[in-house]
């Protein structure tokens, strides 16, 4: 990119009343621009290294807010949206958000964004910034909750993301994010819906696709549809269900009639029936079985390089003890198990817990099974603790490890960085116990990881050696990374 004031020369002194030049994008994916009297202005729409004009809808002390009208210099950076769905006109789609901005150019904000979190917040910068992990752009989306609408106005239902700034249902005929398969769906399930007795009391349909499934009939990949409803399924709706899955390969019904535990699967016709739904970790001959509602990455292309790129990272040898933190399926922690002697998994969630232990027990069988002489998978266990609520007498409980992998939620890991930080300022704590050497960290939000990362390197004795980037959501604002942190001494 071109920085603006490159472009100074080209522009006229002063801009004309009204023009606004843009310097930066904004983690809501806005051009960030300033009035002559320094009032920052947030513009919809706008991209970096453009002079626009915009109408605005909001005007406070400190900034103002608008969408972009005109532009009057281009970025180089800006592209056609691939979605018809996309944009500013009314009834866009409010999934994506950046669209209209190269998919480098997207990773290249999203680096900003982590390094200035990193600074800002962490009062830190890391040693190295790693190259980005990226994938495909398009076709990348192998989970999503999509929305339900019976408009009665129009006579028919809208299955999709919200639209832009608004409650209501994008009327959307293709989603170029989800896969394939799934796109090509969306028009054939408003029919089927669209068809059903229960069509006012259906508000949202949940999609998990697996990239294979357990089964030798469904190797192109299982996609569940988790189906809410408010009110009983009368038998024909079902039958509708069943017949509508036969037409689709690989598709499986489940049925959500009040909270999560209800959710159970529908049966299938004969001849029609899907194996589980699973993904493959095949670097490392690792196969997670997963039910639609359980926590799985949306972007299985980028999980794979993830976990390989993490466990490179933490370059785990076959001595050494690892703790996956926050483990949730065993996503890295059983990739891990073939390469360390002892793995522990501890995660928040009894459910998640004991599905983890279910992968266990499937991966070693299997791989008994298909390669007798294969190593076996190291020691691992799994255990349930409020990960919210760490202490350092429970981080003692949990026992030496030489390294460690962390991978919380939003919220991040404050509760136990900061066990290990008080461990650190008050080493008659520890009672013998050390702490690990190394520390691999995937977050899926930069501020709480540049909060955390500011107690490991200020408080616990850490250098942040490396950061970087995982593009894990083309087009949209959010942000993924990773980040090691050494030991110092």
């Amino acid at each position: 990119m071109t920085d603006v004031h490159n472009n100074d020369m080209l522009l006229p002194k002063p801009l004309p009343e009204g023009w606004l030049a843009v310097k930066s994008l904004d983690l809501e994916a806005q051009g960030v621009a300033h009035r002559p009297d320094g009032k920052v202005v947030f513009i919809e729409g706008a991209l970096p290294f453009e002079v626009v004009s915009a109408q605005m809808h909001r005007s406070k002390a400190s900034f103002e807010k608008g969408t972009l009208t005109e532009i009057h210099t281009e970025s180089s950076q800006r592209v056609q949206p691939a979605c018809p769905h996309f944009g500013l006109h009314e009834g866009a789609c409010g999934g994506c958000k950046m669209q209209h901005l190269h998919v480098g150019a997207q990773v290249a904000v999203k680096q900003r964004v982590l390094e200035d979190n990193l600074w800002h917040i962490g009062k830190l910068k890391p040693d190295n910034v790693v190259r980005p992990i990226e994938g495909p752009a398009w076709g990348y989306r192998y989970r999503s909750r999509l929305s339900v609408r019976f408009v009665r106005k129009k006579g028919a239902v809208l299955i999709g993301f919200h639209e832009r700034k608004s409650r209501y249902v994008a009327d959307m005929k293709v989603c170029p994010v989800l896969a394939p398969r799934v796109s090509a769906m969306l028009l054939p399930l408003r029919q089927l819906i669209e068809s059903m007795d229960a069509v006012e009391t259906i508000p949202q349909l949940e999609l998990a696709m697996g990239d294979m499934g357990t089964s030798q009939d469904s190797q192109a990949g299982v996609i569940a549809l988790v189906m809410r409803h408010m009110e009983r399924l009368s038998e024909a709706d079902k039958g509708r269900l069943r017949a509508f899955a036969a037409t689709q390969p690989g598709l499986q019904w489940w049925l959500q009639p009040k909270g999560p535990e209800t959710i159970h699967r529908l049966d299938e016709l004969p001849g029609h029936e899907t194996g589980d739904l699973a993904y493959t970790l095949p670097d490392y001959g690792i196969t997670m079985p997963f039910r639609p509602t359980d926590f799985t990455q949306v972007n299985p292309h980028i999980n794979r390089v993830l976990v390989s790129r993490a466990l490179g990272l933490l370059q785990v040898q076959k001595t050494e003890r690892v703790i996956d933190w926050f483990c949730g399926l065993g996503n890295f922690t059983l990739p891990l198990a073939t390469q360390a002697r002892e793995v522990l998994g501890v995660e928040g969630a009894e459910s998640l817990v004991a599905r983890s232990r279910e992968n266990l027990t499937f991966n070693s069988t299997q791989k008994k099974a298909l390669a007798p002489d294969a190593p076996a998978l190291a020691a691992t266990k799994f255990v349930a603790r409020n990960l919210f609520e760490m202490t350092p007498e429970l981080l003692i409980a949990d026992g030496t490890a030489d390294k460690w992998l962390i991978d919380p939620p939003r919220e991040g890991a404050y509760a136990l960085v900061q066990a290990l930080a008080a461990l650190h300022q008050q080493p008659e704590l520890r009672k013998g116990w050390t702490p690990p050497r190394r520390i691999v960290y995937v977050s899926c939000a930069p501020s709480t990881l540049a909060r955390d990362a500011g107690v490991l390197v200020n408080e616990a004795g850490y250098t942040c050696t490396k950061a970087g980037v995982v593009n894990m959501f083309p087009h949209t604002a959010h942000v993924e990374s990773i980040a090691v942190f050494e030991l110092q001494g």
